[in-house]
């Protein structure tokens, strides 16, 4: 196999997933097509990663060193460690520029983007989901009770799951 593409699958999955197990999909879509991964291999390195203390997302170490040796365990590591030192230098970048007219500008143009995209696809979500009298009930009695404090969150969360089961 080659290295600098192993490295890119691993990175890619890193750099295009939210953290922790976010990159399992692309991973392990990408290493059974290639034959580079079983299975069982994922199974592993999964368990490992969950036994072992650190980072959830560490589990790409595992899963490098299973199929590939040291350099594979190297190529995860390098691959779950690149995309956080990106997102600090991009940081570092826009403190620089941030209170720039354009900057600002963009700033909230792109904020704006995001809220009209939400005020389009949320109404779908709810329709789909099926959001309606007994659910708006169950959130608002949900509500109530986490800001009440009285009751722990936990059981808020269950009592609320099991009503809306119940009342399908």
């Amino acid at each position: 196999m080659n290295p600098l593409h192993y490295l890119w699958i691993f990175l890619k999955a890193s750099l295009f997933s939210t953290g922790g197990m976010g990159n399992l999909p692309s991973l392990h879509r990408d290493l059974i097509a290639r034959k580079w991964a079983t299975e069982r291999q994922f199974a592993e390195s999964l368990t490992i990663g969950q036994i072992s203390p650190g980072p959830n997302g560490l589990w790409v170490v595992s899963l490098g060193y299973i199929t590939n040796g040291a350099l594979g365990a190297t190529i995860g590591a390098i691959a779950a460690i690149v995309p956080p030192f990106i997102v600090l230098l991009i940081d570092r970048a826009y403190q620089k520029i941030k209170d720039q007219p354009a900057v600002t500008g963009f700033v909230r143009g792109m904020s704006l983007a995001v809220a009209g995209t939400f005020i389009v696809i949320i109404p779908g979500l709810l329709h789909t989901s099926g959001f309606g009298p007994r659910t708006i009930s169950i959130l608002a009695a949900s509500m109530v009770l986490a800001i009440s404090g009285r009751v722990p969150l936990y059981a808020v969360i269950v009592g609320s799951a099991l009503l809306g089961i119940l009342l399908r």
